[in-house]
């Protein structure tokens, strides 16, 4: 098989070299509202053709890979006073898999137990390429029974990061604490 990245021969859909480029992420930090932050491993121009790879068969197995090489280190060296519970932002499985499962998956840790299906829309809309008028005109409206939690929200992308604050605010009407969010890349970086 061909590395997705460099197209040289590879075992692996992305090789131990391209790997290794992709070993030390360039953390970023945003805020999207008043002390609440977004953390991203890459920007989206950085790893876009992975990023898109959600749209076909193969991409969980990339998925697994980015998410080994940032969640995973992250949730290595975190370190909190209490148990902390990542939720990936609407795990509904539109293609072959839930990349936001695959990304909470991987921060599973001593602090932090990922927690799956405890966040889902329920107006099933796609933002991909809609500008940030038609993200708000179409809210996902989540649903959660979850209460009482320290949260990690988790997704793949943020681009204006109203998906995110949607997220928290469905949330927090269940009396949980959203500590922060965390996604592989963004997209204004």
């Amino acid at each position: 098989m061909k590395c997705l990245s460099c197209e040289n021969i590879s075992l692996q859909i992305i090789c131990k070299k391209c790997q290794e480029n992709l070993l030390i992420p360039s953390f970023h930090k945003r805020e999207l509202e008043h002390g609440f932050y977004n953390y991203s491993f890459y920007s989206f121009s950085e790893i876009e053709k992975f990023i898109i790879s959600k749209y076909y068969f193969h991409g969980d197995r990339i998925f697994n890979i980015l998410a080994s090489l940032s969640f995973k280190q992250f949730a290595n060296n975190f370190d909190f006073s209490e148990t902390v519970y990542s939720i990936g932002i609407d795990e509904h499985t539109r293609h072959e898999f839930s990349q936001t499962a695959i990304l909470s998956r991987h921060l599973k840790s001593k602090n932090i137990v990922p927690l799956f299906n405890k966040l889902k829309a329920t107006n099933i809309v796609k933002y991909a390429g809609h500008n940030l008028e038609f993200r708000q005109k179409n809210k996902r409206k989540f649903k959660t029974t979850l209460t009482n939690k320290k949260i990690i929200l988790v997704d793949d992308l943020i681009t204006t990061g109203t998906t995110i604050l949607e997220a928290k605010k469905a949330l927090e009407s269940k009396n949980n604490e959203v500590l922060f969010s965390l996604t592989l890349a963004d997209a204004k970086i």
